[in-house]
């Protein structure tokens, strides 16, 4: 039977890690012996980190030998890693010699034997294994790596203590002799507070040559990018979460969990339980009863909680605790509390009860917490227990309870849940058994819930609940209670772009509600139809109603529905948000909004109020805004709700437009963590950056955003990724393909284009112009003007898209900087390069849009080129070149190399070039002169092959060098590097 071969999972997140014992090795292939005492749980990746350092080692030149220490009990084999280490050695014929000169070898390796010979037969072969290790270096580099050193034998750790304290790590000097590096791994929850290597680390910790390296868990964005390198395919984003939120950092439990994803996403892979209850089932048995009774408690318990739930004597719950925290499955935590290490060890324990056991625990918690009083920080816990012990009524009653702590605490997502849970409870429990309080009823409920999905991000979940909600209620109802339906309907609409059926329930709304005598329903139904009236362009219909309802909600002191109103008709009116009027709408919206403690509608305003300044291209004074406006939605526990998600959007575009893309990608990172599952489009910046720098699973990544429910602004992201993607490789079809799909899934009813078809247009020209440049040259008439008439719909797209709204507002400058791209593109694929289209589309983003702005450069470089304008050519090269550098942007930064090479444009002058090298060129630089390839170098700098390719492009630009050999005969002439001397070291 053949064997399936597993390809050793991605190593993620340890740089500084692998960067430090790298370090190290760098040190002892120099004569300065080390060893490192590497510590982490099990399953944090202690083996994976030192395979890769091991890998590298070994591609430098260092001899690496491994020996494993085994779980034997108490009977392990003596010397047991020691003896595979030498195994090892004794096959390579390099090291004959010098095994047949130390008779430790043969003793160690001898079967059956006792390798000691008596106490002083033990201390003569701990100095021949030092001797051995000393004289093995003097002939090659020497790594020995120990793994699993918690299971290793009395023998080994005393061959060990003397090794590290009085072997060749404590030799003084340097030479070929201490070429050693030894690197020891152990589980640090295995050791137990009687474990025979304790005091063994302590003691070795203290010696200079040795350093402790502790494996903390992996951050969550780390274990997301694991999960998702195990598959070829983008994983859904409920997934990745899930199991990220499971595994708490540990690299093994994550790809456990991966491996059982398609059968159970939230079950225990049997294999993950079985190696969690192993070290359960070593306690006594009173210490598994306690973690039993803590299981169902949940992740923390409180002491006096879990001695009245255990019912044991207070000594023998401490002595059961003291067992529990020894062997590190519990750690004690603030306020007389207990918190299992890893939650996966409580998922495995709980599941592992028996039905009743499960049962009569639940109901003991759920009395004892009702004994203290209906606290409602308990109620979530009380909810919980008694839906576990079958108690309905007081599952029912804690559930609502709870779902109103969340409320006050701004947590909509709980408050959801804890709904949803009251809802599907409510048919169970008997009619008299049921909360009497007003307002609790199935359809109040269903509306209070679909609010709080509307909150938590959830848009699509808040339209199904308001249908149900619309569904209950019957012919009889309350008018106001059906118009407030209608209303809620519609304003959840209009988050998932339903534009005209959220129309025609803002009408429906208006239609059962009067506009006499004044009402705040009435008020609100004005303001949501409104809002939909605006969406489907039909903004004269409804300003003379908004501005009655205005009215109306001042004489009732509605100041949250003035607010929203406002802010409408900051939309609507006059010169827009933009204008001065506009802008002092919105303030004054977002003062209401904020005194009436409405935290939606305050979003909303400091929406507009940000998004004007961005369409306004004050990218400088938008970012402020921003970061008030989310500590604002944090602070009230609206991050993930629609209007802060559009901002996190709007930040991160902004960084990205300002040529901020470090920080972009590290608060998309930061963001990543909070972000809902439908509003991954927030990050939707960083794959722009993705696609800058060449990275060419972004377009993949991009797709994922297709995958799920419609979401209108994941879409326009994947759109313009997909499309840029497709044009910088130079394939206009696939780029056009990609732009039509996106416009036609963000058509919305009203029939207007939506604002980024200047942009997709703009991209998809890029490619089909160069197509033209090249059929052209190749004199395909037939085919060059089928390029021209796509070229020429392209360019009518981008006009239109731009020509101005309902009230004949143009484009801001972001538009019209995409509009004069697009006419440049296309009086390329027309006519040829038109240097002054390019010179106005360059003037054109220089609102701040640095990236766009040098890919502009670039073009205009060869517009003046080709009508032999070469000086200027070159100064945009460099500008260009300058700008790509500095972002890193390898693609762009390649075709602007290209141009110069091939226009003989002059490069920057040498004195001023060879003054600017930064400091990590001027480590590559000498690394060149090393005649290290662009691989070599990422290796010994820790960085990627792609980054490095970019660092040694800069040097050749600022050295004007056609070549790296050049590159570095020039900076040995100037003085930059020296040459290094000669011989073994």
């Amino acid at each position: 039977m053949s064997q399936i071969a597993f390809s050793a999972p991605p190593l993620i997140g340890r740089d500084e890690e692998t960067a430090r014992l790298m370090g190290v090795l760098e040190r002892a292939r120099g004569g300065v012996a080390r060893a490192v005492l590497v510590a982490g749980d099990a399953g944090v990746g202690k083996t994976r980190l030192l395979d890769e350092v091991a890998g590298r080692a070994t591609r430098a030149g260092t001899t690496v030998v491994t020996g494993h220490c085994v779980d034997l009990g108490d009977v392990g084999l003596p010397y047991l890693p020691f003896t595979e280490i030498l195994g090892a050695l004794a096959a390579d014929g390099r090291f004959t010699a010098v095994l047949a000169a130390h008779p430790a070898a043969d003793r160690l390796l001898g079967a059956g034997s006792d390798p000691a010979g008596g106490p002083d037969g033990r201390l003569r072969l701990f100095e021949d294994v030092a001797g051995l290790l000393a004289e093995l270096a003097a002939v090659a580099p020497l790594l020995l790596v120990l793994e699993d050193l918690h299971w290793a034998d009395q023998s080994s750790r005393d061959l060990l203590r003397f090794l590290l304290s009085r072997g060749v790590l404590q030799r003084t000097g340097g030479g070929p002799d201490r070429r050693l590096a030894i690197l020891a791994s152990y589980r640090a929850d295995d050791l137990h507070r009687r474990h025979p290597l304790r005091p063994l680390l302590a003691e070795l910790v203290r010696l200079p040559a040795v350093e402790r390296l502790e494996l903390r868990p992996l951050p969550d964005g780390e274990v997301a990018r694991l999960v998702r390198a195990l598959e070829d395919r983008p994983l859904p984003e409920a997934v990745v979460r899930g199991i990220v939120a499971r595994a708490e950092g540990n690299a093994f439990y994550a790809q456990e969990l991966f491996a059982a994803a398609g059968a159970d996403a939230d079950g225990m892979p049997s294999g993950l339980a079985d190696l969690l209850l192993i070290r359960v089932e070593q306690l006594a048995e009173t210490a598994q009863q306690v973690l039993r009774t803590a299981a169902v408690a949940g992740r923390r318990v409180e002491h006096e909680l879990l001695r009245e739930a255990a019912g044991l004597p207070e000594d023998q719950l401490e002595a059961a605790l003291r067992e529990a925290v020894g062997r590190q499955l519990l750690v004690p935590g603030d306020r007389d509390t207990y918190a299992f290490r890893h939650a996966l060890t409580r998922e495995a324990v709980y599941a592992d009860l028996l039905p009743g056991e499960r049962s009569r625990l639940h109901g003991a918690y759920a009395r004892l917490l009702a004994a203290r009083g209906h606290v409602p920080e308990t109620a979530a816990e009380r909810a919980h227990h008694c839906r576990e012990s079958h108690d309905l009524p007081g599952a029912l009653t804690a559930c609502l309870e709870a779902a109103d702590h969340a409320r006050r605490l701004g947590a909509p997502a709980e408050e959801l849940r804890h709904l949803e849970t009251a809802l599907d409870l409510w048919p169970t429990v008997p009619p008299e058994a049921r909360p009497s309080a007003d307002g609790i009823a199935p359809v109040t409920l269903t509306l209070r819930a679909s609010a709080a999905a509307a909150r938590a991000g959830d848009s699509h979940r808040a339209v199904s609940l308001s249908r149900a909600a619309l569904a209950d209620v019957g012919q009889d109802a309350d008018s106001a209670l059906a118009a407030r339906i209608r209303y809620t309907l519609a304003g959840n609409l209009l988050s998932v772009d339903r534009l005209r059926a959220a129309f025609q329930y803002s009408s429906e709304a208006l239609a059962l509600i009067p506009a006499e005598p004044p009402s705040r329903t009435w008020v609100w139904a004005v303001a949501t139809h409104v809002m939909a009236a605006r969406h489907l362009g039909a903004d004269d219909s409804v300003l003379g109603v908004a501005h009655r309802a205005l009215r109306v909600a001042q004489e009732l002191g509605l100041p949250d529905a003035q607010a929203d109103l406002l802010i409408s008709l900051a939309n609507l009116e006059g010169g827009g948000r933009r204008s001065a009027e506009g802008q002092e709408k919105l303030r004054r919206a977002r003062e209401l909004a904020r005194s009436a403690g409405h935290g939606p509608v305050e979003m909303r305003a400091l929406f507009n109020e940000a998004i004007s300044r961005l369409e306004a291209g004050e990218l400088d004074v938008c970012l402020p805004l921003l970061a008030e406006a989310l500590e604002r939605a944090r602070r009230t526990g609206l991050l993930s709700s629609p209007y802060p998600l559009e901002m996190r959007y709007l930040q991160l575009l902004a960084l990205y437009t300002l040529g901020r893309w470090d920080e972009c990608l590290r608060a998309a990172s930061e963001a990543a963590a909070v972000l809902p599952a439908t509003g991954g489009f927030a990050a939707g910046p960083a794959l722009y950056v993705a696609v800058a720098r060449g990275d060419s699973g972004a377009a993949e990544r991009a797709e994922a955003l297709l995958q799920g429910p419609f979401n209108w602004m994941g879409t326009l992201v994947a759109g313009i990724v997909r499309t840029d993607a497709a044009a910088q490789h130079g394939e206009p079809e696939a780029a056009v393909e990609r732009m039509r799909d996106a416009l036609t899934a963000l058509a919305d009813d009203s029939g207007r284009r939506p604002d980024v078809t200047v942009r997709l247009a703009a991209l998809c020209l890029t490619a089909v112009a160069d197509r033209t440049v090249e059929l052209r040259r190749a004199g395909d008439e037939p085919a060059l003007r089928r390029w021209v008439d796509t070229a020429a719909e392209l360019v009518e797209q981008a006009r239109a898209s731009t020509a101005g709204d309902e009230q004949g507002r143009p484009q801001g400058p972001e538009g019209q900087a995409w509009l004069a791209r697009a006419e440049a593109e296309w009086a390329t694929a027309g006519s040829g390069p038109d240097p002054a289209a390019w010179e106005k589309a360059v003037a054109a983003f220089s609102y701040g849009d640095v990236y766009e702005q040098a890919r502009c450069r670039l073009r205009y470089a060869e517009a003046l080129l080709a009508v032999e304008r070469r000086a200027e050519a070159a100064e945009q090269a460099r500008a260009a070149r300058a700008t790509a550098a500095a972002l890193g942007a390898a693609p762009l930064l390649e075709r602007i190399d290209a141009l110069t090479r091939r226009g003989r444009l002059a490069p920057a002058a040498a004195g001023a070039a060879a003054a600017s090298l930064t400091a990590r060129e001027q480590d590559v630089l000498r690394l060149l002169a090393r005649g290290r390839s662009n691989r070599q170098i990422g290796e010994e700098l820790f960085i990627s092959g792609k980054t490095a390719s970019v660092h040694v492009s800069n040097i050749l630009a600022k050295l004007g060098a056609a070549s790296r050999t050049e590159a570095v005969a020039l900076a040995y002439r100037r003085g930059l590097i020296t040459p290094e001397p000669t011989g073994s070291g």
